[in-house]
């Protein structure tokens, strides 16, 4: 009897920085002609089907379903904020595991046509992982973030062990020295944010420890490219034997695609388009294009402290500000007059924006983000550079590579006045921009080179695609 074609199962973090880019993949791997049945929450699903076309535009791929499942959390419960992460992954579990283990089953393969041969999972989803392996399912993990803070987490164990975490005093400058590749330009503030913690004990950082010490797939897909992170790919290596780095995703995908514009959106948002209009009235490169990305919150005062440097700058800007994304104390208090006058002059507030398109636009000149890892991917495929303002997770490693390693943007992390914000904004823009603008553009074209024919992303694709279908024949 013949084998069973490959037939994946894909299992996302349901969250926005991380369900987008394995979207992007699972296209791509309907492009390469492989079936694809691709787990999304029932909450992430309606917000799709509402401000996107994603049912349209997969559509067109017959040998591709979604299947929606509740992601075990109310439906009333915040979906933002840092701190959500574990009570997702608890939900997801109770939800999301008793479908694993029936669909995963030598009865259930012996019943679906074609049977799931192979699981791509977020590498987070360590249950997933051990259903799979029970089941003696192929799996392969993906990660939405960067080599580089995927490997400042993998060595929080040695951290801990060698006395560098929790950190002895206040000293947020010393150099770490247990993170192999990085120990002359890692500081301790740019470590991920969970090494802030005063006791090792508590859930988040244990979480950290305990997925590096379990079972996990030997494949490993990440969404970057050799030419950004080749020195810190070769470290991972050592740990997952395997790796497929495809990115920028959505560079890839517009690629095969054959596109010219901005991909479609995957937005859980809706998108506010009045901003590409406004934007078409400005100058070349004079727009500060400011974003905290779909889960961090700031303050009140911290908003106000960005909103008085932005007006001060006396650049112009278009600011998204998500209707979850100011919390505290005192959040209707009515702003000042000179800001409202400076934002009528001079810029735009969005509840949200098509934040590929608006990267691309000629009139956006820098990019204020909180470092998210598709917003460097997007913002450096566009050739835009960057002020770092990281807020949690894996942003503070990315921002330190942004401004020391790659030189492509400005770092700002643990700041927030309007006096520096003023003044970062000003050396984007006028004090740095030739210089960044260089570095940039050079990463850039570096990003459209590996996602073309002969690329390595374009190759190392081509290499997933043929090991999906040896591993799914080698399972069946």
């Amino acid at each position: 009897m013949s084998s069973p074609s490959p037939h994946i199962l894909m299992f996302p973090l349901p969250a926005q920085g991380d369900l987008s880019p394995m979207l992007k993949l699972a296209e791509l791997l309907c492009l390469a002609n492989l079936k694809v049945t691709f787990i999304n929450s029932t909450h992430n699903h309606r917000c799709l089907t509402r401000y996107s076309d994603i049912e349209t535009r997969f559509s067109r791929y017959p040998e591709f379903e979604f299947k929606v499942i509740p992601d075990g959390l109310p439906e009333d419960h915040p979906r933002t904020g840092g701190m959500w992460l574990l009570e997702l992954l608890k939900g997801l579990k109770s939800s999301v595991q008793p479908f694993l283990r029936e669909r995963l089953s030598p009865e259930s393969r012996s019943i679906h046509n074609p049977p799931v041969t192979c699981l791509i999972a977020d590498a987070l989803l360590r249950f997933a992982f051990h259903v799979a392996n029970e089941a003696e399912v192929p799996a392969i993990g993906f990660t939405a973030v960067g080599a580089c803070a995927l490997w400042a987490f993998t060595c929080i164990p040695k951290l801990i062990e060698a006395g560098e975490v929790p950190f002895k005093d206040d000293e947020m400058d010393g150099l770490v020295q247990n993170v192999p590749g990085m120990t002359n330009f890692l500081r301790r503030r740019d470590l991920p944010s969970i090494c802030r913690v005063k006791d090792v004990s508590i859930p988040d950082i244990q979480f950290a420890v305990n997925i590096h010490k379990m079972w996990k797939p030997q494949y490993l897909v990440l969404n970057t490219f050799e030419d950004l992170e080749g020195p810190i790919l070769s470290l991972i290596q050592e740990h997952w034997p395997r790796i497929y780095p495809v990115g920028p995703l959505h560079a890839h995908l517009k690629y095969r695609l054959g596109l010219t514009e901005a991909t479609s959106s995957t937005s859980l948002w809706e998108e506010d388009r009045s901003c590409i209009s406004w934007l078409d009235q400005k100058p070349d490169k004079s727009v500060v294009y400011v974003s905290f990305g779909s889960l961090a919150s700031i303050t009140k005062d911290q908003f106000m402290e960005f909103w008085a440097g932005l007006v001060q700058s006396k650049k112009y800007f278009l600011w998204v500000v998500r209707s979850n994304m100011i919390v505290g104390s005192d959040p209707d208090r009515p702003s000042p007059n000179e800001l409202l006058e400076g934002t009528k002059e001079r810029g735009l507030m969005v509840g949200w924006a098509p934040q590929e398109e608006v990267l691309s636009h000629r009139a956006v000149g820098g990019f204020l983000t909180h470092s998210g890892w598709n917003s460097i991917l997007e913002s450096i495929l566009a050739g835009v550079p960057m002020l770092c303002w990281p807020a949690f997770g894996d942003q503070q490693v990315n921002s330190r590579y942004v401004s020391e390693v790659w030189r492509i943007g400005l770092d700002m992390k643990d700041v927030c006045d309007r006096v520096t914000v003023e003044k970062m904004v000003r050396y984007l823009m006028e004090v740095k921009r030739k210089e960044l603008e260089r570095s940039v553009a050079k990463m850039s074209n570096l990003a459209k080179k590996s996602t073309r024919e002969s690329g390595s992303s374009y190759c190392n694709l081509d290499r997933l695609v043929q090991d999906i279908k040896l591993i799914s024949k080698e399972a069946s």
